[in-house]
């Protein structure tokens, strides 16, 4: 069976199961619409196994039990593979700190944040998942910092020597998927855009963004415009300024009632060696996994949203800093 016998296309599929297991309580469906050994990397870790999955959807639904997951969009690639699709989803996501939890004890207080995830589906299975929280705006509602609610996390996963180490390349676990994406051109030129600038060509910045663009940043930030598009990439960049830059996937799509669009998953692992966006140079080996969504208009990029996870950078810092 395929996604296509239940759902109309894999939009709909990624959209409907989303809401069937989290909202609908449908957890068990788990065991059905992800593979036994399925591969979960989050900035915070890699769980493998969809037991696994199944237990941290429980402890999440737990904390949050009023959470919902709104669906933004479906950039999707692989049309007709027999090897699968691979979609990336933007989800905005509503919840209440109602239990107590990972982020602490119960606080009450209501959220909104955002989540991407890129997920390879075959037949009706998620068998690969690459998944981005933007924890940086959970933990700031919250009432803390970035900086301070993954040294609180440290403290009480044992102190740094016991503390669950962040994704990294050295800890990451091939799946099944080995694709790169499209060969859509829009998907292309997103690809290009952060290629130049993270090669430090931040030309490109009001070459490319409508001056009137609208973009959606880690923790929680809504900004407009080429000059706030440049502030944000340069201080992510000048923390790193010698992390290896790569682009990890790339999908552009053309479809009916949508402006042209794009997601790439990209990445940067290297020293905490600049004054950027995370403090005082640490030295510590990083790893950032990140996501971009862009619409594209008559005059450039009209709308962007980027996902990384600040906690995990800075869990990173704290473990690595000598």
């Amino acid at each position: 069976m395929t996604f296509s016998n239940r759902w109309k296309d894999l939009p709909d599929y990624i959209i409907g199961i989303t809401k069937e297991i989290w909202e609908d309580r449908g957890i068990a469906t788990l065991h059905e619409y992800y593979a036994p050994d399925i591969v979960v990397r989050s900035p915070a870790s890699v769980v493998i196994g969809n037991q696994s999955v199944i237990g941290a959807t429980m402890a999440t639904l737990a904390e949050f039990p009023d959470r919902t997951l709104l669906g933004e969009d479906v950039i999707w690639s692989g049309e007709g593979s027999e090897t699968g699709c691979l979609s990336s989803h933007r989800l905005l996501s509503t919840a209440t700190h109602a239990g107590d939890g990972v982020y602490g004890a119960a606080t009450n207080k209501r959220l909104t944040y955002r989540i991407m995830a890129d997920c390879h589906v075959r037949g009706i299975a998620i068998d690969d998942e690459w998944l981005i929280r933007d924890q940086g705006a959970i933990v700031r509602q919250l009432g803390w910092t970035p900086e301070a609610y993954a040294a609180d996390l440290i403290e009480r996963e044992g102190g740094r020597t016991a503390a669950v180490r962040p994704l990294t390349p050295e800890s990451d676990r091939a799946g099944p998927y080995q694709g790169r994406g499209n060969d859509n051109a829009w998907g292309g030129k997103l690809a290009e855009l952060l290629t130049r600038i993270m090669g430090a060509d931040l030309r490109a910045i009001p070459e490319v963004y409508d001056r009137a663009a609208q973009l959606e940043y880690p923790g929680g930030v809504t900004a407009h415009g080429p000059g706030s598009a440049d502030g944000f990439w340069m201080k992510l960049r000048a923390a790193f300024p010698d992390a290896e830059f790569r682009i990890d996937h790339v999908i552009g799509r053309e479809d009916p009632m949508m402006p042209p669009r794009a997601a790439v998953r990209w990445s940067l692992w290297g020293k905490h060696s600049g004054w950027g966006g995370f403090g005082v140079p640490s030295g510590a080996m990083v790893y950032v996994m990140g996501i971009t969504h862009a619409e594209l208009g008559p005059w450039g990029l009209r709308r962007e949203w980027t996902v990384y996870d600040e906690t995990a950078i800075w869990k990173q810092i704290h473990l690595g800093a000598p």
